[in-house]
């Protein structure tokens, strides 16, 4: 028996399940833990879910479809204002660059702001914006072996077999 499954397995318990719960544009699994539910939720780690489950007043290992609508709603309000229930090193936002602010993203506007940034270090030319532009590594990876993204220029077999179908068709005519 698995940690995600109900452990009485009786049928009234299903009638309360909600499969999903919905935070921001997010949907996350009911099924699972209140803590490996809001992992699947970007910008939030296993660390960052232990204190949303914490400064909600939650209890992590509780199934997440299960719980009462107002602990939901204290789920969503602590996930929404993050920078307040976290130490200022631990968010993802820290002296924003245009705005000045700390502040914690979450879901989409996490990836809206990245694409933001990459799109920044591009016009102004930086070296990271450089290696964006040209696709290649930016966090100073090796690039000598890996990273090739041309086409393999090995043995194609197809090719070969395709030229012998060829040639002996060819030899057939004559």
């Amino acid at each position: 028996m698995s940690a995600e499954e109900p452990q009485d397995g009786s049928p009234e318990d299903d009638e309360n399940l909600q499969y999903f719960v919905r935070i921001g544009q997010t949907d996350l699994d009911g099924t699972k833990s209140v803590e490996r539910s809001l992992t699947d939720m970007k910008g939030i780690g296993k660390r960052m879910s232990r204190i949303v489950a914490d400064a909600a007043g939650v209890d992590r290992h509780a199934t997440f479809g299960r719980l009462e609508q107002d602990d939901i709603d204290a789920v969503i309000d602590v996930v929404e204002n993050l920078e307040q229930h976290t130490p200022e090193w631990m968010v993802n936002r820290r002296k924003d660059f245009f705005s000045g602010e700390t502040n914690h993203k979450v879901g989409s506007d996490l990836e809206q702001k990245r694409r933001h940034d990459i799109n920044r270090m591009k016009m102004i030319s930086s070296y990271k914006g450089v290696r964006h532009k040209r696709g290649q590594k930016v966090r100073g990876q090796r690039t000598k072996s890996t990273g090739r993204t041309e086409g393999t220029i090995g043995v194609n077999v197809e090719a070969i077999k395709e030229e012998q179908a060829a040639e002996e068709a060819a030899g057939d005519e004559e």
